[in-house]
């Protein structure tokens, strides 16, 4: 079992019936999610730790009879990079962070459990969300180990928010939190074959996570259905004076489960971006597509981006500055007990650390360390090309010329085998970059199996455009009935055996 259950079951104390004869619906969900996992977990390792007593919390909230949010008792996984109260720290994976128990919850985190959610545990991740090594291993991280894909037990879960993936996938929960700063929430749901939302950037605030690149960087659900999606972001959405990028959030924010709600595709203009296209994608995504013929949609062809501007290598190097500067100020506000203080000491522990560096190096934090970080002279200059590339130049382009209202194609490949010689080998994958380095809407939704493996469908969309963005793709996944189950089997060459039932979930 994993830390955090044991002593979980401990019965009242006071005269009376024991209350776990008769649940509530908190203990009852939490109480479900807790035996999910223990039956998948130890085939998946998508769990650095449990919240200690968390099935008597839940008892406690059903015993106070407290008002029930829409999110009452729903258990909630959070990816480790984002800090939320209670006896846990907040680790990015990195053993340098194994006292980070800060007991403070990031906005996002406060906002859901003020809807009356359960916050269950920490999700495993990409070590550093991805951002220490070029050669780094997707759903590793010092502290967890290797998060496995609940399809393929030997294929990767993609990263950053490998564990909040697989977690979903597996049936674990119906619910996690994920963080993306280039694809760390929309790959990993497509290749484990689950819903994953990238919000605008300065939608959800980034106050209490971890960070990367505060251009770039947001929190984001990862769940079995759009609408939970919008359930999750009707309550992580919001302005915080203490997150500059969320000056509009209040103003912007909707209901977006009213939005999912009345969902359609009748007569809307989609662009279909068959520039981005391949990589063992195509059956799935022409199935996808005639789904969406049928929905009434009509499709425009995209065939080409239409510049020849290539910014890979200017927003690569607007986030190693951006990192050096955001993560020295994060790790300053850590508790006295955390002894690295500034990314040269995070190299300085990896260095001495045989565990951190057994398996991949730190070339990218040496790099960032090597910047002058946001003094640097081009930074701005990098940072205003990066955002008109994708946004005004990229996507808003495109929506404009074309005259559709979002733009669609596969998310990224099927899932790689992991490889922890090589480290992860990359097949090709979409155009979620843009939206990404724009900092513009990105969902993606299951659009079935290539050959046992999940691939995801993407709509991407103009800034602040995230209730229609997440409309679309409900309506959508409700024409496409995809069927959601895993096999949790060793590997796609062991035929269909399954190590372990894939568990009902309370849907």
């Amino acid at each position: 079992m994993l830390a955090g259950v044991a002593g979980a079951t401990t019965a009242s104390a006071q005269p009376g019936p024991d209350p776990s004869e008769f649940p509530g619906p908190a203990e009852t969900k939490v109480r479900a999610a807790l035996e999910r996992i223990e039956k998948t977990e130890p085939f998946v390792n998508a769990i650095i730790a449990l919240e200690p007593g968390i099935l008597d919390q839940a008892r406690a909230m059903d015993l106070r009879r407290a008002v029930r949010g829409p999110l009452y008792g729903e258990p909630i996984l959070v990816k480790d990079n984002i800090e939320a109260k209670g006896a846990l720290p907040t680790t990015a994976g990195s053993l340098a962070l194994k006292d980070n128990v800060t007991d403070r919850d990031a906005p996002a985190i406060a906002g859901l459990r003020g809807a009356g959610a359960v916050i269950l545990g920490k999700a495993n991740l990409s070590e550093w969300a991805n951002f220490r090594s070029f050669g780094s291993i997707s759903g590793w991280s010092g502290v967890g180990g290797q998060t496995r894909n609940p399809h393929a037990l030997d294929r990767s879960p993609c990263g950053s928010s490998a564990g909040s993936g697989a977690a979903v996938s597996a049936g674990m929960v119906s619910m996690a939190v994920g963080t993306e700063t280039n694809g760390s929430i929309t790959c990993p749901a497509a290749m484990n074959g689950i819903v994953g939302f990238k919000p605008t950037v300065g939608l959800v605030s980034r106050t209490h996570i971890i960070p990367i690149s505060a251009s770039q960087d947001t929190a984001g659900p990862m769940t079995r259905t759009v609408r939970d999606a919008a359930r999750m972001l009707n309550w992580m959405a919001g302005s915080d004076p203490a997150d500059p990028a969320t000056v509009e959030a209040d103003r912007r924010r909707t209901d977006y489960v009213a939005a999912v709600d009345a969902a359609s595709l009748a007569g809307i203009r989609l662009g279909v971006m068959r520039f981005a296209t391949g990589f063992g994608t195509d059956e799935r995504f022409e199935e996808a597509l005639a789904v969406l013929r049928a929905a009434g949609a009509e499709l425009i062809d995209i065939d080409e981006l239409g510049t020849a501007l290539d910014d890979d290598e200017l927003s690569f190097k607007l986030l190693l500055q951006e990192f050096k500067d955001d993560l020295n100020a994060y790790l300053a506000s850590t508790p006295p007990q955390v002894d690295v203080r500034t990314l040269a000491d995070l190299i300085a522990f990896n260095g001495q650390s045989e565990r951190e560096l057994a398996l991949f190096d730190q070339n990218i934090f040496v790099l960032s360390e090597a910047t002058d970080g946001r003094q640097s002279e081009d930074y701005q200059d990098i940072r205003d090309a990066v955002a008109a590339y994708s946004g005004p130049n990229g996507i808003d382009r495109l929506l404009e010329e074309y005259d559709v209202v979002a733009l669609i194609g596969p998310t990224t490949a099927p899932a790689m085998l992991i490889d922890s010689v090589h480290g992860d080998s990359w097949h090709g994958g979409g155009a979620g970059y843009l939206a990404a380095h724009a900092g513009y809407p990105h969902l993606t939704v299951p659009m079935g199996k290539h050959r046992g493996l999940p691939v995801g469908l993407s709509f991407i969309g103009a800034k602040w455009d995230d209730a229609n963005i997440l409309a679309l793709g409900a309506a959508y996944e409700e024409m496409a009935g995809i069927d959601p189950s895993v096999s949790l089997r060793p590997s796609l060459e062991t035929g269909n055996a399954a190590l372990a039932p894939y568990p009902e979930t309370d849907e």
